[in-house]
C-alpha cells in the first residue's frame, strides 16, 4: 500500500488500536497498523505450551518475547532489557532486589525524587499484537460522579480535575463497547450509584453464575450495625453491604463463534478455550478487510511534525530475530517511515508518552510532540494501588468455599466506589477471588497455590503459613490428601482497587538506558499520596470487618523488605500496610478542554496537532476505581467515528 493511499496509521494493536482499526475498516478506510511485537498466531498452542513449561506462571509468561529457556527456566539473556528490541516490564522484574536495577528491569525506576522516597510502579504490560490479552475481562462502567471529581471534591483534593465529558456522553458508547467485547452481566444488578441504561437495554449475555465464595461474603455482610460501618464515612452507615456480579467480557453462553466459559480459573494470563475476549479477536476482524495491513516487529520511534504543525510521517525500525531459538544476537533491523492523513498512537500509557518524548524533530519540538502548550506528556501516571488480604474459614464452617471453580472473579463490592468520603480518602471497589491463595502466596521457586501449600505438607515446610505445627515432618498418602482437602477448600482472598490522585510528580520520562534497538527506555517516578494511603487504611478496616463476620482466620503476610510498606495507626494500633499494581496504567496524556492543562480533547485529538490522536487509558484525567478497559474501549469507538468523518 503506497503512502499516498493510506488514510490512517495506528501505532499499537491493543484494545484501542484494534477497535479503531476495525471501525475504520468497516467504513472502507485504508489503515496500516504498526505493531512493536509479533503478529497474531494462527492458534494459541505455542502460547499454551510456553505457559505450561514456564517455571513462573506470571501474566507475561505465555507471550513473546519468550522469558524462559527450553527447560522452562528464566533466561538472563532473554530478559536483558538492554538487548530486547521491544522490551516490556514483567512481574518478575518487580522483585525487591530487582525493581530499581536498570540492568534487570525494563522500566528504569527511580527510588528518590529529591528528598522524597519513591516506590515501585508495580503494573506490567505486553507488547505483542493485542498486547492486553492477559487481562482479566472485568468490564465495569464508571459511575457518573467519577467524571466530576474537581466539581465535587476539588476544594479538599486540589489534584482532581473534571473530565471534559460526562457519563451522559458515554452511555451509548458503553453499550456499543459491551456488544463488541461481549460482556456478560445483569442490567438490574448494575444500576447502582446512579449508573443508568436505556429502557430495554440488555447486556449481550446473562451474568456469569456466582461462586460459593461470593455467597459466603454476601451472607457475612448481609446484616451489619451502623457502628461497625461508620469508618466508611458514607452518607449513612450501611446496615448491609451488597455483593454484586462483576460484568465480564467472558462468554456465559456461545457468542460470536466463541465458546462459553468452562471455569478454568486461568483468565490471567490466558483463557485456554478463548471464552474471554481479547483484542486479537477484533484485530483479526480488521485484518480480514483488504484495506487494513499490519506491520509486525515494527517499533515507531519518531513522530515527524511539518512546518504547519501537522504530523507528516512516523519513522520506525523493523526488526527480526531467530524465532526458533529467540536468540537475540541474530537481531536485524531496517529503518523506514510511513505517511498518512491521520495518525493514531495507541501504544499504552507508558509507551505512548515515551514515543512522544523521543520525537524532538531536530529541536523543533524540544519537549516532545503534543507537549508544546501543556508540558503534561508523561505526567499524572496512575494505577489502582491494589491491597490484598487472605484468610481461611474455620474447619467446622457450615460451608466450604471450593476455590478454583469458575473464572478468577465473578463478583465484587461496588457500592463503596462513591460517597462523601472521597473528599478525604480514596474510594475503592472490592473483588472477590475464586482462586484461593493462588497468587498471594506465590514464590519464585515453587510458583503459586495450590503448589505452595502442597509442597509445604509434602516437604514439611511452611511457606503458606498453614503447616506451622508440622514443620520438618513431611506427609504422604491418605493423610496428605485429607490435609490438602481440609485446607485448600477453605482458602479465599479479597482485593481492593484504590483510587489514586493524578499527581504530576508521578511521571514517565526518558532514561539514559536504551533497549536492543538503541532507543531510550521509559523512566518512572512513582509514589502514593496521603489521600490514596488513607484509602488503603479504609480497605484494611473493611478487611477486618469482613474476616470477623466470616469467622475467618487471617493469613495476610506483608514482606519485611517490601518497598511499598508504610505504617498507619488503626484504632490506636500501628499497622503495616503495602500494595501492588492492578495493571491499570492511566493518565499520562490526559484529556481536557484547556490546551494548557491537558494534552488531548474529548475526542482524544492532540491540542497541538490537528491530525494526531492519542488514545487509550492515558487520556483519563482521573482514574476512579473501575477497571479502565470498558471506558477506554467506549472512548476508542467514539474517536473512531470522529476520525471516519474526517478521511
Amino acid at each position: 500500500m503506497a503512502d499516498d493511499d493510506i488514510d490512517v496509521v495506528i501505532v499499537g494493536s491493543g484494545f484501542a488500536g484494534a477497535l479503531i482499526a476495525n471501525e475504520l475498516a468497516k467504513r472502507g478506510k485504508r489503515v496500516v497498523i504498526l505493531e512493536a511485537g509479533g503478529g497474531i498466531p494462527s492458534d494459541i498452542n505455542d502460547y499454551m505450551e510456553r505457559f505450561y513449561k514456564a517455571s513462573a506462571k506470571v501474566p507475561e509468561s505465555p507471550y513473546t518475547p519468550n522469558m524462559f529457556d527450553s527447560n522452562g527456566q528464566l533466561s538472563d539473556e532473554l530478559n536483558d532489557p538492554g538487548k530486547l528490541p521491544a522490551g516490556r516490564p514483567s512481574v518478575l522484574s518487580l522483585a525487591t532486589d530487582v525493581w530499581s536495577n536498570p540492568k534487570k528491569s525494563y522500566l528504569v525506576q527511580n527510588t528518590k525524587d529529591g528528598d522524597k522516597k519513591l516506590t515501585p510502579f508495580s503494573s506490567t504490560y505486553d507488547r505483542v499484537a493485542g498486547g492486553t490479552s492477559h487481562w482479566l475481562g472485568t468490564s465495569l462502567r464508571f459511575v457518573p460522579n467519577d467524571f466530576r471529581m474537581k466539581s465535587l471534591y476539588g476544594k479538599s483534593v486540589p489534584e482532581f480535575v473534571d473530565w471534559p465529558i460526562g457519563y451522559d456522553d458515554l452511555a451509548d458508547w458503553y453499550g456499543k463497547a459491551e456488544a463488541e467485547l461481549g460482556v456478560s452481566a445483569d442490567v438490574q444488578e448494575q444500576k447502582y450509584l446512579d449508573i443508568y441504561f436505556p429502557d430495554g437495554y440488555r447486556y449481550p449475555m446473562p451474568a456469569i453464575p456466582e461462586s460459593l465464595t461470593d455467597r459466603a461474603v454476601r451472607d457475612a455482610l448481609r446484616v451489619l450495625k451502623t457502628e461497625e460501618t461508620a469508618f466508611l464515612k458514607m452518607a449513612q452507615p450501611p446496615t448491609e453491604i451488597k455483593v454484586l456480579g462483576t460484568p465480564a467480557a467472558r462468554n456465559s453462553q456461545p457468542y460470536r463463534n466463541r465458546r462459553a466459559c468452562a471455569g478454568n480459573t486461568n483468565c490471567i494470563p490466558i483463557c485456554p478455550i478463548q471464552a474471554k475476549y481479547d483484542p486479537t479477536i477484533t484485530l483479526n476482524e480488521a485484518l480480514n478487510h483488504k484495506s487494513v495491513t499490519m506491520m509486525k516487529h515494527t517499533v515507531a520511534y519518531d513522530v515527524v511534525v511539518d512546518e504547519s504543525g501537522r504530523v507528516s510521517e512516523i519513522k520506525y525500525i523493523r526488526y527480526s530475530i531467530d524465532t526458533k531459538s529467540d536468540r537475540l544476537q541474530n537481531l536485524q533491523r531496517v529503518e523506514g517511515s510511513i505517511k498518512a492523513k491521520i495518525f493514531v498512537i495507541a501504544a499504552h500509557a507508558i509507551e505512548t508518552p515515551r514515543l512522544l518524548l523521543m520525537s524532538t524533530n531536530e529541536g523543533r519540538t524540544p519537549e516532545g510532540v503534543a507537549n508544546r502548550r501543556s508540558g503534561m506528556v508523561g505526567k499524572h501516571l496512575m494505577d489502582h494501588p491494589y491491597y490484598v488480604a487472605w484468610a481461611q474459614l474455620p474447619i467446622n464452617a457450615a460451608k466450604q468455599l471450593w476455590p478454583y471453580r469458575g473464572p478468577l472473579i465473578t463478583s465484587g463490592i461496588e457500592d463503596l466506589r462513591d460517597g462523601p468520603f472521597r473528599a478525604e480518602r480514596g474510594a475503592f471497589r472490592v473483588d472477590i477471588g475464586n482462586e484461593g491463595w493462588n497468587f498471594v502466596v506465590a514464590d519464585a521457586a515453587f510458583g503459586g497455590d495450590p503448589d505452595v501449600t502442597t509442597i509445604d505438607f509434602v516437604n514439611g515446610v511452611n511457606r503458606s503459613g498453614l503447616n506451622g505445627g508440622r514443620s520438618g515432618a513431611g506427609m504422604f498418602g491418605p493423610a496428605l490428601t485429607k490435609t490438602l482437602n481440609d485446607n485448600i477448600t477453605r482458602q479465599f482472598r479479597v482485593g481492593f482497587l484504590i483510587e489514586q490522585t493524578p499527581d504530576p510528580g508521578n511521571r514517565v520520562t526518558l532514561s539514559k538506558y536504551t533497549d536492543g534497538l538503541g532507543l531510550r527506555r521509559p523512566e518512572i517516578s512513582y509514589s502514593l499520596s496521603p489521600y490514596s494511603r488513607r484509602g488503603i487504611v479504609a480497605a484494611r478496616q473493611m478487611t477486618d470487618l469482613l474476616f470477623q463476620k466470616m469467622g475467618a482466620k487471617e493469613f495476610t503476610n506483608v514482606g519485611k523488605n517490601d518497598p511499598t510498606l508504610f505504617e498507619e495507626r488503626i484504632n490506636g494500633k500501628s499497622v503495616t500496610l503495602n500494595y501492588g499494581g492492578a495493571g491499570h496504567i492511566m493518565g499520562t496524556y490526559r484529556m481536557g478542554s484547556d490546551p494548557t492543562q491537558s494534552v488531548v480533547d474529548s475526542f482524544q485529538r492532540s491540542h497541538d496537532h490537528d491530525n494526531l490522536y492519542l488514545v487509550g487509558s492515558g487520556t483519563f484525567p482521573t482514574g476512579a476505581t473501575a477497571n479502565p478497559t470498558l471506558t477506554l474501549s467506549a472512548l476508542a469507538l467514539r474517536t473512531a467515528e470522529r476520525i471516519a468523518k474526517r478521511v
